[in-house]
C-alpha cells in the first residue's frame, strides 16, 4: 500500500510540476524572439526528463523471446559443457535454458509439462 501511496505522490507532482511550467512558459512569452527561444530552450529537457522519469527503461531493453525455437538435448549443438543452464521440470517433462543465451532477453515463455511458465533469472 506505501508503494502505491508514493505513486500517487509522484505523479501528483509530475503534474503539478507540469503545470507550474506551463504557467510560466506562458507569462514568460515575451515580445521578443531571444526571450521565446531561450524558455523554449529551458523547457524542452524539462518535459523530456519529466517524461522520461515515468518510463521503464528496462521494458525498451529486455524484450522477451516471443517465438522462440526449441530442440531436443541431443540435437543442442550450440550448448557447451561448461554453459551453466536455468532447468525446469514439470510433469516429467524436462527443459534447460543456457543462461548465456538468455543473456539479451531474461526471459523466455514456454509451456513445460503441460503448465505456460516465465523463466527468467
Amino acid at each position: 500500500m506505501q508503494t502505491r501511496s508514493l505513486f500517487v505522490l509522484s505523479l501528483g507532482l509530475l503534474i503539478a510540476l507540469a503545470v507550474a511550467l506551463l504557467l510560466v512558459g506562458l507569462l514568460g512569452w515575451g515580445s521578443r524572439w531571444w526571450s521565446k527561444a531561450i524558455l523554449v530552450l529551458i523547457m524542452l529537457p524539462l518535459l523530456a526528463s519529466t517524461w522520461f522519469a515515468r518510463q521503464n527503461h528496462f521494458e525498451w531493453m529486455f524484450n522477451p523471446l516471443r517465438h522462440s525455437s526449441y530442440v531436443k538435448a541431443s540435437e543442442a549443438v550450440f550448448v557447451r559443457d561448461t554453459d551453466m543452464v536455468l532447468a525446469v521440470k514439470i510433469n516429467n517433462e524436462a527443459v534447460a535454458y543456457p543462461i548465456r543465451l538468455m543473456a539479451y532477453h531474461h526471459i523466455v515463455s514456454d509451456v513445460v509439462g503441460g503448465t505456460p511458465i516465465c523463466a527468467t533469472y
